[in-house]
């Protein structure tokens, strides 16, 4: 196993990851989307996710921080939305790290959530930063 690897399965091992059908049906997530403009923008995004760059991720979501973004706190459902899985789990890792106890991530990321058949709105909305 490389290093990579086991600092994902590390990470995982900490998460109730999501399905993209059970994070459809989730009602009072924040859902993070922390995929680049460009992806955004050429295949959408979730409908009442918030894109938050993820060179600022853990400043906007510290629920104890000055910079932090409003509308959550630290019991909030955290679900953190990347292009395919693998670095949504390691920010969600980190997102806990922080204190949001309760931050996850989508299985198959945002392409699990198109390839589910589930709702897709235009992209290119304006990140956090």
């Amino acid at each position: 196993m490389s290093k990579v690897d086991a600092i994902l399965e590390e990470a995982r091992s900490h998460l109730s990851r999501l399905e993209p059908h059970e994070l459809h049906g989730l009602e009072d997530a924040l859902v993070v989307d922390i995929r680049p403009a460009h992806n955004r923008l050429a295949e959408g995004e979730i409908e009442n996710s918030v894109a938050v760059e993820r060179i600022v991720l853990e400043w906007r979501l510290d629920p104890a921080g000055e910079w932090r973004m409003p509308g959550f706190d630290a019991g909030t459902t955290v679900v953190v939305v990347c292009n395919e899985g693998w670095a949504s789990s390691l920010a969600a890792r980190d997102l806990q790290r922080i204190g949001l106890a309760n931050a996850t991530d989508l299985v198959g990321g945002f392409r699990g959530w198109r390839a589910a058949g589930l709702p897709v709105v235009q992209g290119g909305s304006q990140p956090v930063v």
